[in-house]
């Protein structure tokens, strides 16, 4: 009897601990959740940190120490671990299904905000290798130690921590400390909580000598924001980057090298692909920059009679635009020729502008492929293509009235509905092209961009 009542007892007690641990469980991976959900911004709420300080390690955006390396592949199935591995209980098809469906919901509004995985994001290495994708002949090239010193400029605005920050450690991871001179990060005027007191904490903690943050205390877009970097500056080279980049090997010296050549060199490293959804870093063909009649950039393939040198694929690619998000550019020469429009709105188009400016006033613009750079190819976030659009037109119409001669008549037979909206003061621009002595549009499509095809414009009425 008593040993009856022992085992009901102790079979009780054991059910009740069961049920306690359970319920625990589902507590915690409510409230876990919750959290996650409530702090990825929606549209018309207000911002907050998208994983908060005081959550678990496994999604933690600021750690108190460098997370461990992990395998991308290894990277979601580690958060199905952090769960399941909990008090070893075995979770069950319903806990599943709720567990994925609010995972599927942050990851989306991860895509939402940024246009990537930030779940990917937040679980992989500020120190993680990729792979050196550069042909043998480059690998097998060397540089002076003697090279003009760099300053980095890196403007962002409501960017992910940990992409900011793998961004950073990997210049300093990647980068001879002696051509080093700095890293100058520009926040544009950024909403989330954690790119405040949390951001400042970590740059002086980690590098308090090498990183200065400038923040602006209203939006300027990425145009103004970066000439806010250039003024502060006092590096001999300017090497502008994404705020979603990863360096490759041995990425600064060609870039340095060819700069240290002829001060009048822009140059950038081959952009290889990180891709939105895994993040698995992807090397790029070789490719050279172009653009259509719309005043949209394009990567197009490099003529084949270009890579049949002595230096072969490690020859510098004559380059007629640039994709804008990373160059090098000698910082006296970058100021000789006018920085940016600052006129200009926001971002876009003005890669173009300044593709033009140098040719047409005396410059040079080449891709260095022996320098790669990982950027993460972000899918557009539909709730900023409105803005991105309004500022891309009204900046195409700038530097068509001031660059493009007759030529911008090629722009109106595809945007006719773009011919009579505003485009603001061009004076100025126009004023340092003439300082300049810039050659015309027409040399520029002769000597620079033989290959682009030129319609022919409608009859005009009497």
């Amino acid at each position: 009897m008593r040993n009856n009542m022992a085992h009901q007892v102790g079979r009780g007690c054991f059910l009740t601990s069961l049920i306690w641990t359970v319920l625990f469980f589902i507590y915690l991976n409510y409230i876990q959740v919750n959290q996650l959900l409530k702090n990825v911004p929606r549209n018309g709420a207000e911002t907050h940190q998208i994983f908060p300080t005081k959550f678990s390690s496994s999604f933690s955006n600021f750690p108190k120490q460098i997370r461990p390396q992990l395998k991308i592949n290894d990277v979601e199935n580690k958060l199905d671990q952090d769960i399941k591995a909990t008090n070893n209980i075995v979770i069950s098809p319903e806990l599943d299904k709720i567990y994925y469906e609010n995972i599927q919901k942050i990851r989306d509004l991860g895509f939402k905000q940024h246009g990537f995985n930030i779940l990917i994001s937040n679980q992989l290495s500020y120190h993680r290798d990729v792979p050196d994708t550069r042909s043998m002949e480059c690998k097998g090239k060397s540089y002076p130690s003697s090279l003009p010193i760099a300053s980095i400029i890196i403007c962002f605005h409501n960017e992910v921590l940990s992409v900011l920050l793998r961004t950073v450690h990997s210049v300093i991871d990647q980068t001879p400390p002696h051509l080093l001179h700095e890293i100058i990060l520009i926040d544009d005027h950024s909403e989330f909580d954690y790119l405040k007191e949390d951001l400042h904490k970590y740059i002086k903690e980690n590098f308090p000598e090498k990183v200065k943050l400038i923040r602006n205390y209203k939006r300027e877009g990425l145009i103004r924001g970066r000439m806010i970097g250039a003024t502060n500056a006092t590096g001999e080279v300017l090497v502008f980057l994404d705020s979603h980049c990863e360096m490759n090997k041995m990425w600064l010296q060609p870039l340095l090298f060819a700069i240290q050549k002829d001060y009048r060199m822009v140059v950038c490293p081959l952009i290889d692909a990180i891709n939105a959804y895994t993040l698995k870093y992807k090397p790029s063909p070789i490719l050279r920059g172009g653009f259509t009649w719309n005043l949209h950039f394009k990567w197009e393939l490099v003529p084949p009679s270009n890579l049949l040198g002595p230096e072969g694929v490690a020859a510098p690619i004559k380059s007629p635009t640039m994709a804008g998000g990373i160059f090098a550019i000698n910082r006296r020469y970058f100021f000789e020729i006018g920085q940016y429009d600052s006129g200009m709105n926001t971002w876009g188009g003005e890669n173009l502008e300044i593709s033009f400016r140098i040719w047409m006033c005396g410059g040079k613009l080449f891709i260095i492929p022996c320098s790669r750079v990982g950027h993460i190819s972000r899918k557009m976030f539909s709730h900023k293509a409105q803005e991105f659009m309004a500022s891309l037109q009204y900046n195409s119409l700038r530097l068509a009235h001031v660059w493009m001669d007759e030529y911008k008549e090629q722009f109106f037979l595809e945007r006719p509905d773009l011919r009579r909206k505003e485009y603001g003061n061009i004076s100025e621009r126009v004023e340092l092209r003439k300082t300049l002595g810039c050659k015309s549009f027409q040399w520029y499509l002769d000597n620079i961009y033989p290959e682009m095809e030129i319609f022919p414009l409608p009859a005009k009425e009497n």
